[in-house]
């Protein structure tokens, strides 16, 4: 069989599993969010924290919510990594740096998980698991909360309030998370995947001396790392390692735990807004993307450019031989479309193209199918701004699930859009003007430049993947990512709220002849089309003098 055929089976299998489990999975998790009910040890969590789960929210409380349990996540966190030395199952490791620390807490809970560290030489089993392994599950959770309050803006009307953020974090993790990433830590642990406490232990003996490795409970970290869209790995080498990512089967079902929850959230919000239809079209939006970005990685691949790739079936570089290229484009798209920054390959050893187009991925929002709510209340925020374009074209006042998107609709639409860019175009800025951050490249030129690039929009953009040429573990870059990362994360937020309040404030206007029906296979055009404008004007200057000018010159 040959090397694009078994990519292209892999791809037709994964889309057939994505397809399988998207109604169930999708009608259950409106079912979660929308339920009076509550678990008994959901109870006794609501009881633990002093939380009313009963009680409604307008924006603003259901944002101090969202906030302030950030803020006391992050310091936990950082806490939990100064004080590591004195902490049992330490595994002799020391205390972490300050500025290092701060990353890191800043990573985790902004669901990032950007690492400035070599996971095996640097934290112990209680920070892993205790530490970092608790966040994978609480910041997926605050994602999946803040896009079911924008999914209320949308149904309801005349009420500012969007439920309960408490209620929505505690379901989504006890209901949705905990259960899924059970199932899929087995599933790792029968392909493979570790899953113990052990220490440092050596493994054989190779060229004259040994090899140290950890143990851990991989598995698990690993199952909800891709289900949350998370990606910080146990081990340095990421879902590469074979501890994280044994065979083909277990590198099949990690991209369908990244996009499981992401494309299945389209359906919940169609059943919550009272029509499917609407949910899918922002679905074909997603898939459309996700399918021309993955074809398109996978020819720039697969192409040969010589002697050597053409012996190798493609550019083999940076690649596991037990995935190929087929598996490790696929993958590579998959989570550079989404906020999980998880690797099975190096993407600084990508083709020129193959490094801008995961950049590109990144850039567009990470909405195709984006991260576990961030995915969805991104795209919604995008379908605001394609009905307003459509609006301005025939003149008439847009309209968006019944609800008029009026001027203050529009700034805070707008606002969402540009905190981004503006991050990731000024931090990268000022590093390439300064001496400091540009002895962390490896490489100069365009690749360099792309190396400090590809870090500030992958930290922006809460994704965590990097290029491997920059020495980030510097006091400059995890102090600049780590604000990057936090600003990235919760600014956006308050944009996505504050729009989610002034909806749900209003009244439902009635459907006419002239209203453009976004239900509809023109719609989904209209806001692909609206996606690839605005990031391509936004960043295209910027890919330009990276990876577009390595590809060219290559």
């Amino acid at each position: 069989m040959s090397p694009v055929l078994a990519g292209v089976l892999q791809l037709l299998a994964l889309m057939v599993a994505l397809a399988l489990a998207y109604r169930p999975l999708g009608d259950y998790m409106a079912g979660v969010y929308s339920s009076p009910k509550h678990l008994r040890v959901e109870k006794w969590i609501y009881r633990a924290i002093g939380a009313n789960p009963a009680t409604e929210m307008r924006w603003p409380a259901y944002l101090r919510g969202v906030l302030g349990f950030s803020l006391v996540s992050v310091l936990f966190l950082y806490l939990m990594q100064r004080i590591q030395g004195s902490l049992p199952g330490s595994l002799g490791f020391s205390s972490i740096d300050p500025d290092q620390a701060f990353n890191t807490a800043a990573s985790f809970v902004s669901n990032t998980n950007w690492q400035s560290y070599y996971g095996e030489q640097a934290m112990g089993h209680v920070v892993q698991t205790g530490g970092l392994a608790v966040q994978n599950f609480l910041s997926a959770a605050v994602g999946m909360a803040v896009a079911i309050a924008l999914v209320r803006g949308f149904a309801r009307s005349r009420t500012g309030e969007l439920g309960n953020f408490w209620a929505d974090m505690v379901r989504g993790t006890v209901r949705i998370l905990l259960p899924i990433a059970l199932v899929g830590a087995v599933l790792l642990v029968a392909c493979g995947a570790i899953q113990n406490f052990a220490g440092i232990h050596s493994v054989g003996q190779f060229m004259g001396g040994g090899q140290q490795w950890n143990g851990g409970a991989v598995a698990s970290q690993e199952a909800i790392k891709e289900l949350g869209t998370n990606g910080g790995g146990y081990f340095n080498a990421n879902s590469a390692h074979p501890f994280e990512n044994p065979n083909g089967l277990s590198n099949l079902l990690e991209i369908f735990l990244i996009l499981l929850i992401p494309l299945s959230l389209t359906r919940t919000f169609g059943r919550m807004v009272g029509s499917v239809k609407q949910g899918y079209a922002i679905l074909a939006t997603m898939v459309t993307i996700w399918i021309v970005f993955t074809a398109l990685m996978m020819w720039t691949e697969f192409h040969h450019g010589g002697p050597a790739f053409d012996i190798a079936g493609g550019a083999l570089e940076g690649k596991e031989t037990r995935f190929g290229v087929g598996a490790s484009s696929i993958f590579s798209v998959a989570t550079t479309l989404t906020s999980t920054g998880a690797v099975n390959s190096f993407l600084s050893s990508y083709t020129g193209f193959g490094g801008g187009i995961a950049m590109l991925g990144m850039q567009l929002g990470e909405i195709a199918p984006g991260g576990v709510g961030s995915g969805l209340y991104g795209i919604l925020i995008m379908a605001v701004i394609a009905v307003f374009l459509a609006g301005l074209m025939v003149g008439r006042t847009p309209e968006y699930l019944g609800k008029k998107i009026g001027t203050r609709q529009i700034k805070f639409a707008a606002c969402y859009i540009l905190i981004t860019p503006a991050l990731v175009l000024c931090f990268t800025g000022v590093a390439m003007a300064m001496n400091t951050p540009g002895n962390s490249m490896t490489n100069s030129g365009a690749h360099g430049f792309s190396e400090i690039l590809y870090a500030y929009t992958s930290g922006a953009n809460n994704n965590g993947s990097a290029f491997a040429g920059l020495n980030a573990d510097t006091q400059w870059f995890n102090s600049t990512i780590g604000i990057a990362m936090l600003l990235g994360r919760f600014l956006p937020m308050v944009f996505v709220l504050a729009l989610a309040g002034s909806l749900a404030e209003q009244k439902p206007v009635p459907m006419t002849a002239g209203t453009l029906r976004t239900d509809k296979p023109l719609f989904s055009g209209l806001l692909v089309g609206t996606i690839m404008i605005v990031a391509g004007l936004t960043y295209f200057p910027a890919l330009a003098l990276g990876p577009l000018a390595e590809g060219l010159a290559s």
